[in-house]
């Protein structure tokens, strides 16, 4: 599998081929941060860190950016198996 990009995972986001898990929705509300901190997160970041589940042996990205706030945050993503942008959680950095 090719290995994936920041740019791929902005043109997923930019095309709204995204969905968020409701622990994702959850961390957004308590950490007072709204759906375009999200997506500013990911257009602003970089990939930090790559991980594999030991199960599924599905690759897991941990993006850091900013909020619109100028916050320092991150989320951790994935490429979903119907090819959409897969947001697991978000938090503040």
């Amino acid at each position: 599998m090719a290995r994936v990009t920041i740019n791929r995972l902005r043109d997923l986001l930019r095309s709204l081929n995204y969905v968020m898990s409701i622990h994702a929705a959850e961390e957004l509300d308590d950490d007072n941060l709204t759906i375009f901190d999200l997506e500013n997160i990911i257009l602003t970041g970089a990939i930090v860190k790559r991980q594999r589940d030991r199960q599924t042996r599905e690759v897991k990205y941990i993006v850091r950016g900013h909020t619109l706030s100028d916050i320092s945050a991150e989320t951790v993503v994935k490429i979903a198996p119907d090819a959409n942008l897969f947001v697991l959680t978000v938090y503040r950095a």
